[in-house]
């Protein structure tokens, strides 16, 4: 891995670097996803079959297209008893942690007659998209369903690419079975996206859209906001490990692979104070990459978007972790939670080091889905938050708004919004 010694000058750079992987710089892509968003818009099944034909080499139509119960039950029959039981203990901790995060409406009412509030209610319809690429993501299905199923969403959709003939794989439907998914759909891609936006004959439109996907279907979940909600626009993964000469650079060279080997876009950081430290973890990150499978992709992502930065304090290098804004951040110091304590923007912090980013992604109970390209600065994890929406509920009988409607009136006026005043005004007349 490259080496830098970080100053003002090379952490612009590299700022600079990763943002290229925004997908706000892949316009080139935009006319193709707008065409085929609208074309599932107009067209709706017709459109929808023909781009799975086209992309996924399947002809599904209105016979085929949902999941059925025998193809899940055979699902289950390949999935290893072990593996589910895996499953069954990760639905358990992502559960538990997702509880917590449980708002509830509330109400406040005072002794001059009036009553202010806040009406929590669950969205009705949610849709998983979960992709079936490069690689597949059981674990995203949990991550993306059970907060929706915690916060009391109705009704749950998904949708999935299939493979040519027509199967899902079988992790992925398990997964959606245990989570709680009530309806699984054969589609992927931007047309997936916007069967979800807009509803087709066989797919029901849906009031939210989450779920990760490559720059299509970032793409189209930018295209359709607005008409529907949407988790993110999120880029390729991402890791930044701050370490000291503490640390263990095999655990350190390990982990920044373990995000690499996701898409050859995916950035891999380490900020340390230790020269000494960044050599052996650079030495480490080579025998690896030669030693695990995914090598192509893991070369080319450390290759383009993966850094070793060796700054002269530890106060430099939260400074520039707080400017990255890492989607994961793994603390590898003698002190972690000191460090912790100065970190303002980062996806997921993981103290110590046995605490590895793997450990989030399947099975510790945090939610997996985390805002990338530096948009840690301002947007939060995936949670129960984002399957809810809150209502103000305002009572005021006559004797609490007879003291104040003046101020009402006046306020206004101000305006020269007159109508206004006069909502107010005529009921004391």
């Amino acid at each position: 891995m490259r080496i830098v010694e970080l100053n003002e000058t090379t952490k612009k750079d590299i700022l600079t670097n990763l943002l290229k992987r925004s997908p706000d710089n892949y316009g080139e892509y935009e006319n193709i996803v707008k065409d085929i968003v609208e074309d599932v818009h107009i067209n709706g099944d017709k459109a929808l079959f023909a781009y799975t034909e086209k992309f996924d080499k399947a002809k599904i139509d209105a016979s085929n297209v949902k999941v059925t119960k025998e193809e899940i039950d055979e699902a289950y029959a390949q999935v290893d008893e072990h593996l589910l039981g895996i499953i069954r203990k990760a639905i358990v901790n992502i559960k538990e942690y997702h509880e917590k995060q449980k708002q509830y409406s509330w109400f406040d009412s005072k002794n001059n007659g009036s009553m202010l509030g806040q009406k929590v209610t669950p969205i009705e319809k949610a849709g998983v998209y979960v992709p079936g690429g490069k690689a597949v993501y059981p674990s995203s299905v949990l991550m993306n369903v059970i907060p929706a199923k915690v916060a009391g969403v109705e009704e749950i959709i998904m949708t999935t690419p299939c493979n040519s003939e027509g199967k899902v794989y079988p992790m992925t439907l398990v997964a959606a079975n245990e989570a709680g998914v009530d309806t699984i759909y054969k589609a992927g891609g931007a047309q997936a996206i916007a069967a979800l936006a807009y509803g087709t004959e066989s797919i029901p439109k849906v009031d939210k859209i989450v779920g990760p996907g490559n720059i299509f279907v970032a793409l189209a979940k930018r295209t359709v906001f607005g008409h529907v909600s949407i988790d993110s626009v999120a880029g390729p993964s991402e890791i930044l490990v701050l370490a000291d000469e503490t640390a263990n650079p095999r655990f350190i060279a390990a982990d920044l692979l373990s995000q690499a080997e996701h898409d050859e876009m995916a950035s891999a950081i380490l900020i340390t104070t230790s020269k000494e430290l960044a050599n052996k973890v650079s030495e480490q990150v080579e025998v690896f990459i030669e030693e695990l499978s995914r090598t192509d992709i893991m070369r080319k992502s450390i290759d383009n978007y993966g850094y070793i930065l060796v700054a002269k304090d530890m106060d430099e290098a939260i400074a520039t972790a707080n400017e990255i804004a890492s989607e994961h951040l793994e603390i590898v110091t003698a002190n972690p939670f000191d460090v912790m304590t100065k970190i303002k923007n980062a996806g997921t912090i993981f103290l110590g080091e046995y605490s590895s980013e793997p450990l989030g992604d399947y099975f510790a109970g945090p939610n997996h889905v985390l805002p990338t390209n530096g948009t840690a600065k301002f947007f939060s994890p995936l949670s129960v938050d984002d399957f809810i929406k809150k209502s103000s509920i305002i009572y005021y009988s006559r004797e609490a708004l007879e003291p104040v409607y003046k101020d009402i009136v006046d306020f206004a006026k101000s305006e020269q919004l007159t109508a206004h005043a006069n909502s107010i005004s005529v009921r004391f007349e």
